[in-house]
């Protein structure tokens, strides 16, 4: 067993990663004086994993939203739920399925040990059977229609769907109800074997833990695994967008927009192009930038307005969107303002302002043993650190976020989605 302490010089903090015997990297961020502790295990295995591998052999694929149908059918076995279990406990669990990975977790204030022990145990005991997964095909369609009926849902789809040419992550990610029809105990199985490999996974604990008493924990949990090769396939995706412009009629209050811009997506960002993104979104459009202030002043947005980065295994985007009376007029204010300061160039003042909140926002992340495991968890990923990310928005600079200004944000290749009311114009 290997372990190594990873250490911020910066803040006087540090964590441990462990590669368990197992297969099974662990990493325990203990937090002392807290009386919390928050666990997370997950695997790289999400809705756009349905056309595989294993070690070289036949291409293999699954229906859409098999990855969340396995999600919620891991929590069951013969002797009840996990859920039950873990209200023994009085810990407070929850999954959710990403476009790029599965998680399992819980929260508690004791019996940690506990918890963690139903925690492994579950997601290493799968049981399904053709009666119990014909059952949760209806529970899951009510869920797909929900969303379906949600226009924050729809209103990102909708996007996707005309950003994306052919990579799943324009599929929804619990899959259709036509999809999920073709699910089996079977092909359940299949990407289970594939995917919940514990080389292929992690496990993240933060708060009032020890990696001692972690390890004990998995030396007597854990089921070793025999590592194997995966290979994930998408179809080539080109660079342009579908079509700039989707529209849905929806029974909302006020019409809602978000504006994708799509990215090149070779390869996943490295830390410092995830700082210096960061940085330049916040120099863009936060609360503190001439470009919100510009949108709230002609009323075209209000609190509810964001953007992020939204990146992972051959997709790129970077989005902004919320609540607007004209999102049309937004959207073209957004474009305009892009195009002005790639001219003019980027203010040295409203740099420094977004790097001191991008590091300051981070830093009080670190307060939270939830965002702490989940971050972890996402850096392990994609192949990058929690406090080397730290350290590469420390070291960004004005030419650095300059540059990335010059890489992305192509106003000629960006979708416009808008869910409105009949009646309202946009």
């Amino acid at each position: 067993m290997k372990i190594t302490e990873i250490k911020s010089d910066a803040l006087g903090d540090s964590y441990k990663r462990i590669e368990h015997p197992s297969g099974l990297t662990i990493y325990v961020y203990p937090k002392e004086g807290y009386n919390s502790a928050y666990a997370i295990i997950g695997t790289k295995y999400g809705s756009i994993n349905t056309c595989f591998s294993l070690d070289g052999g036949e291409k293999i694929t699954v229906p859409d939203g098999i990855a969340h149908y396995l999600e919620h059918k891991l929590f069951e076995s013969e002797d009840g739920d996990a859920f039950a279990r873990y209200a023994q406990t009085g810990a407070n669990a929850n999954a959710y399925t990403s476009f790029e990975k599965t998680c399992y977790l819980f929260s508690c204030t004791d019996r940690f040990e506990d918890s963690l022990e139903i925690l492994l145990d579950f997601v290493q005991s799968p049981y399904f059977t053709a009666e119990t997964v014909a059952k949760e095909q209806g529970i899951i369609g009510q869920e797909i229609k929900m969303y379906d009926d949600s226009p924050d849902w729809r209103v990102m789809f909708n996007m996707l769907e005309k950003m994306y040419h052919r990579h799943p992550v324009r599929i929804d990610i619990a899959g259709t109800v036509e999809s999920i029809a073709e699910i089996t105990a079977e092909k359940l199985y299949q990407c289970y074997n594939t995917f919940y490999n514990l080389n292929n996974m992690a496990l993240c604990v933060a708060g009032n833990v020890t990696a001692e008493q972690v390890v004990s924990i998995c030396d007597r949990m854990l089921k070793p695994c025999e590592k194997h090769e995966i290979t994930n396939y998408f179809e080539d995706e080109p660079y342009e967008i579908v079509e700039p412009y989707v529209e849905q009629d929806f029974s909302v209050a006020m019409p809602m927009f978000n504006l994708g811009f799509k990215e090149r997506a070779e390869r996943e960002l490295n830390v410092n192009e995830l700082a210096e993104t960061e940085i330049l979104l916040s120099m863009l459009a936060s609360p503190t930038a001439p470009l919100y202030r510009e949108l709230m002043d002609n009323n075209l947005i209000n609190s509810s307005f964001s953007y992020e980065l939204f990146e992972g295994p051959g997709y790129c985007a970077v989005i902004f969107g919320g609540e607007s009376r004209a999102p049309k007029q937004a959207a073209e204010m957004i474009k305009e303002y892009i195009e002005k300061v790639r001219k003019e160039g980027l203010d040295p003042e409203d740099f420094e302002i977004a790097k001191r909140s991008a590091y300051g926002d981070n830093v009080s992340s670190l307060n939270n043993v939830s965002s702490i495991a989940n971050n972890i968890m996402s850096y392990h990923f994609n192949g990058n650190e929690l406090f080397s990310y730290l350290d590469a928005i420390g070291s960004v600079t004005l030419e650095d976020v300059s540059r990335r200004l010059g890489e992305i944000l192509n106003v000629e290749n960006c979708t416009l989605s808008v869910v409105k009311n009949a009646e309202q114009e946009v």
